[in-house]
């Protein structure tokens, strides 16, 4: 195996943009950095943990990939939000903080809920920050980086613990991501690639295949074109 392909194939999640040329791949470490700076941002730096809720107005990434896990693992209630209709209420419960792409923030297409703690991702290559954030937000990837290396959350989230901001638990969260897994036949070792655009639920591109220890080929603007290369050069074993 060449040395490009087994950098490859130790990537936890690698995400494409072929509208751009990006490629980032993540390995399991290096994920859970970036996972652990989100949740000490987030209980050493905004006081937030169990109890608190937080609004993800990302699409499928790898930086959404470590704002969710971040959350998560800090024991925060997660209420993942698509666009919304042109003046409609997004609804939902008060927020204690946000993740909103720089796209949605002011868009008269989407209502974007406030919260006392708010970043904005401009989900540039390779995590570039967003040079002049909205007024009211921070960086997310600045903010981030700052806490690179922090040591784990101290409280242990238990599957009782509510995962979404609905009620939904960690372990039926865990179930449910068993259950989509088990149906789109993804087993452990595989090497899963998703269309970005067809499987914005994280429960879905994220949780799913990690749940049956299967990594991730995330592409955002798909250049069909180009599959059979990209199933070769990335070892995908399975389509999603």
């Amino acid at each position: 195996m060449s040395d490009i392909k087994q950098r490859r194939a130790g990537e936890l999640i690698t995400y494409y943009d072929d509208a751009t040329g990006e490629r980032v791949g993540l390995t399991a470490t290096e994920l859970g950095r970036w996972s652990g700076a989100t949740a000490s941002l987030l209980t050493e730096e905004c006081g937030l943990g169990p109890g608190s809720r937080a609004g993800v107005l990302l699409p499928p990434h790898w930086q959404t990939a470590a704002v969710l896990l971040g959350a998560w693992s800090a024991g925060l209630e997660v209420s993942f939000r698509g666009w919304s209709t042109a003046g409609l209420d997004s609804g939902g419960p008060d927020l204690d903080v946000t993740f909103v792409e720089l796209r949605r923030v002011d868009s008269w297409l989407d209502e974007v809920p406030l919260a006392k703690h708010q970043f904005v991702l401009g989900l540039a290559p390779y995590g570039e920050p967003v040079h002049e954030a909205p007024q009211d937000y921070r960086d997310f990837p600045s903010a981030a980086r700052a806490h690179l290396g922090a040591e784990p959350p101290r409280d242990r989230v238990g599957i009782s613990g509510a995962a979404t901001t609905d009620g939904t638990t960690f372990g039926e969260y865990g179930l449910a991501a068993g259950v989509i897994a088990e149906s789109r036949g993804i087993l452990q070792g595989d090497r899963v690639l998703i269309d970005a655009a067809g499987s914005e639920q994280p429960l879905i591109w994220l949780l799913a295949p990690l749940t049956a220890g299967a990594s991730i080929v995330l592409c955002a603007n798909l250049d069909r074109s180009r599959l059979d290369e990209r199933i070769a050069t990335e070892g995908v074993t399975l389509l999603f």
